[in-house]
């Protein structure tokens, strides 16, 4: 049977995992769950997920959630996949298991608290909520900071030093990735100062092109959408202005 894969592209996690089959040449199934419509929320998503996250897989009759646990499952179940995406060697794994608990709660909380309380709150139907955001772009950075000092520490291009991309890449990758949709001058605040973190998103996306681009359009699109809100939204604010600073007909 053909692996089936629940996402929806704008989730983080499921780009890795989709992205990762493309690269590799695995042959799926994408099957669409529509986060900004609840559909991950419905009873009929429950049954296949009682997490209620995405993304989720299934192999013939076998059934696994977290997007990490996954990623680790397709590279030693299907054939042809390169061992430097997930070594045979038991010490590079530890390694990339330790970056990949790290993860969560450092560079994945930041990012997508930050995210999902500015500029995608107001797609999710939530409030901004400014003070979560602020707290959220300090872990950030401190990841952002970890990533550059330690992670991408020594002469390799990729994480742990690596001359190719690991699992851990990508999964990394695509988190920050999710930073695109921000204002321009939010992103290049948030990433300028880290040089090495920006090139070794440039190694990564160069090592799984043109992949990469494909699963990650739907990021520019929903950018490009916001951009125009935001303008429209300047645009009636300084109108408004105008208006209030027009002298009263006598």
């Amino acid at each position: 049977m053909t692996l089936k894969i629940y996402a929806d592209r704008m989730s983080q996690p499921s780009r890795a995992v989709l992205l990762f089959c493309k690269v590799n040449g695995i042959d799926f199934e994408e099957v669409r769950v529509h986060i900004a419509k609840g559909q991950q929320l419905s009873p009929e998503f429950e049954s296949i997920n009682p997490m209620r996250k995405l993304p989720v897989i299934f192999d013939g009759r076998f059934k696994l959630f977290e997007s990490h646990a996954i990623l680790i499952y397709i590279a030693c179940s299907f054939p042809g996949v390169a061992d430097h995406w997930y070594p045979a060697d038991l010490f590079r794994r530890a390694k990339i298991h330790s970056v990949l608990d790290w993860h969560h709660s450092n560079l994945r909380f930041g990012a997508v608290t930050l995210v999902q309380n500015t500029a995608l709150a107001p797609v999710l139907g939530r409030p901004l909520n400014l003070e979560a955001a602020a707290e959220a772009e300090k872990v950030l950075f401190k990841s952002l900071s970890k990533i550059e000092s330690f992670w991408l520490k020594g002469d390799g291009r990729f994480l742990l030093g690596g001359s190719q991309p690991s699992i851990a890449d990508l999964s990394l990758v695509c988190e920050i990735m999710q930073l695109e949709i921000l204002d321009e001058k939010d992103r290049n605040r948030i990433l300028g100062p880290y040089k090495k973190v920006q090139q070794w998103i440039v190694n990564t996306k160069n090592a799984t092109r043109p992949h990469f681009d494909e699963v990650h359009a739907v990021l520019f699109k929903v950018k490009e959408k916001l951009q125009k809100q935001r303008l429209a939204g300047e645009n009636i604010g300084t109108g408004s202005s105008q208006k209030k600073a027009l002298p009263s007909k006598m």
